[in-house]
């Protein structure tokens, strides 16, 4: 099969609701109320910085950054899964590859563990959200 044969075949419906999940879960996961306190502190950021922020190019690049992993997770997945298979491949993805690369680069950045902890967590519960969903709905 080709790539645009099996881009073709996604079930689009399903790369739009885990992307719509994953935008969710960071909006959670980052609010004050879980861990957006111990977030700001460990980047650096005040309430002044964020609000100076532009929140459309952050939030709308944020949805499409969110849309094209769920498309890449959807691509991988194939259309034989299923919602436990889309759970344990996420939680793979998120581990074996985002965790990883955040460990590397958070050991050259001289970050904390703390960080990395609270930007890991987000990307393991985020990947096994949209596998499941992904692949609940293939």
């Amino acid at each position: 099969m080709d790539f645009g044969t099996a881009i073709a075949g996604l079930n689009w419906l399903a790369v739009f609701l885990a992307a719509v999940a994953a935008f969710i879960i960071g909006a959670i996961w980052y609010s004050r109320k879980v861990f957006g306190h111990a977030w700001m502190m460990e980047v650096g950021l005040t309430e002044e910085a964020i609000g100076r922020g532009n929140m459309s190019l952050i939030f709308g690049g944020t949805f499409l950054l969110q849309l094209v992993a769920a498309t890449a997770l959807a691509f991988f997945l194939g259309s034989g899964s299923d919602w436990l298979i889309g759970l344990q491949v996420g939680v793979l993805v998120a581990v074996c590859w985002i965790a990883t690369a955040y460990g590397i680069t958070y050991f050259f950045e001289q970050r904390s563990l703390r960080l990395y902890l609270i930007n890991a967590g987000y990307y393991l519960v985020l990947f096994a959200t949209m596998g499941s969903i992904i692949g609940a709905l293939n």
